[in-house]
């Protein structure tokens, strides 16, 4: 089956425990960041939605990642910090599983899929914002051992 163009072949995989962590980070502007603050957006309390997201998009990462397993997710962790100086809102996911594939790609969805939230949230008062800096942060367990961003 290799060398076919589909899924990778885990079967011959051990099963581990893998983590993996990702952040985004979406630049707001004055307006909207204050909305985030104040708790005050008409749609609802902005970062928890973004939480609900973040966990939705990990356990349906394989439906939007074409060659993504499906995997049994453990745990997952969203936390966000609100940075004053930039008027931005960052973004980490932290995913857990026990299976034979890593879950880099659930982390990383989540963290996007939080960021692309919070834009919905607050498009009525910008659609000035920003999401960068989507990135892996580090990951554990597997064959190909551990991962941490060296930035």
């Amino acid at each position: 089956m290799a060398g076919d163009g589909g899924m990778i072949d885990v079967s011959g995989k051990d099963v581990t425990v893998r983590t993996a962590k990702a952040s985004g980070r979406i630049v707001l502007g004055e307006e909207a960041f204050e909305v985030v603050e104040k708790g005050s957006c008409i749609k609802g309390d902005v970062l928890a939605t973004a939480r609900v997201a973040a966990i939705q998009a990990v356990k349906s990462t394989p439906a939007m990642i074409p060659m993504c397993h499906p995997i049994l997710i453990e745990a997952v962790d969203v936390d966000f910090t609100l940075n004053k100086q930039d008027k931005s809102v960052g973004v980490e996911v932290t995913v857990k599983s026990s299976g034979k594939t890593g879950v880099e790609m659930e982390a990383l969805c989540g963290a996007a899929a939080a960021c692309l939230t919070i834009y919905d949230m607050l498009k009525y008062v910008s659609r000035a914002m920003r999401i960068t800096e989507v990135e892996l942060i580090e990951k554990t367990g597997g064959k190909s051992g551990d991962y941490k961003r060296a930035d």
